[in-house]
């Protein structure tokens, strides 16, 4: 894969920049994804003519809102043919936390599809981009896109050595109207019981109970049979959200990368985390005096 970090100040230079590339891809046989907002991808499709309706394009609102997922998409997207991919997030609308792992996510990519015959073009406008998502360019990017054309970068950092915001603080105490559920693997049937019920009784949604039960299950069972055998979960609810914290005092993380990159369907492991990122809004790990903390972040959806 080739991943290139491609700021621009006009829409004059987003044609120039993507354009071309596009042209050449198609040329190439190549698959070209398109993803950004209706006003850019006009821009584009009016400049590229009759060759615009070769291209596949997606909404950034449904791409991007759930970064997890997102490297689902394109792993998805781009498995066994060669792609061109320009990819354009809002980022004025979302909250810390989701800029912070917008941009994880966007570093996960240069492992997530180092195989994948792919050409990805990350578009910055910055006239709008917060200034503390430009700087992120350079560090996830290996190649940068200007006006005098490709430079390799010399500020990216592989995706296993970032380092983010708050990545080593230690995780705040669980409310103080948290719930705490000791397990073994005789009990992970009454566990999934207790969960739900626990969310049922919260008011979550009843769509989302069972995407919460799979998360805790999958975690739970890591524990029983990769950690120390045994764990606790600790749940309550904050901030119109309902938190899981699995704790395994046997656990270990093993993975730099811990469920953001697709398992190989051989292997035996990487399952558990792969699914809870998909189905929760966040997943926190932490591994504290020996004991290994797997926090989980479901919206109550209500």
């Amino acid at each position: 894969m080739k991943h290139v970090a491609v700021p621009y100040d006009s829409d004059e230079s987003f044609l120039d920049l993507t354009v071309p590339r596009v042209r050449s891809a198609l040329d190439e046989g190549r698959q070209v994804l398109v993803i950004t907002r209706p006003a850019k991808l006009a821009l584009l499709t009016g400049a590229l003519g009759r060759d615009a309706r070769r291209i596949d394009s997606r909404a950034p609102t449904s791409w991007y809102d759930h970064p997890y997922r997102m490297l689902a998409a394109y792993h998805e997207y781009t498995r066994g043919r060669r792609t061109l991919v320009i990819g354009e997030p809002s980022w004025a609308d979302r909250s810390e936390r989701g800029v912070r792992e917008l941009i994880r996510c966007d570093s996960v990519i240069n492992a997530a599809l180092r195989a994948a015959a792919t050409i990805m073009l990350c578009l910055y406008d910055v006239r709008n981009v917060p200034e503390s998502v430009l700087e992120f360019g350079p560090v996830n990017h290996p190649v940068l896109l200007g006006t005098d054309g490709e430079v390799t970068s010399t500020r990216f950092v592989e995706p296993h050595d970032l380092v983010l915001s708050d990545d080593h603080a230690p995780l705040p105490a669980p409310g103080r109207d948290a719930e705490t559920i000791r397990f073994t693997a005789r009990e992970l049937k009454r566990l999934r019981q207790s969960v739900g019920d626990y969310a049922r009784a919260a008011g979550m949604d009843r769509n989302l109970i069972t995407s919460l039960v799979i998360s805790v299950s999958e975690i739970a069972a890591n524990s029983v049979e990769h950690g120390a055998g045994y764990g606790t979960i600790a749940m309550w609810v904050d901030g119109g959200e309902l938190i899981c914290e699995i704790a395994d005092p046997g656990g270990a993380l093993d993975d730099p990368l811990p469920g953001y990159i697709p398992p190989e369907p051989e292997s035996p492991r990487g399952y558990g985390l792969w699914i809870s990122r998909q189905l929760c809004d966040l997943v926190e790990l932490r591994t504290e005096g020996g004991v290994l903390r797997v926090r989980l972040h479901l919206d109550m959806g209500v």
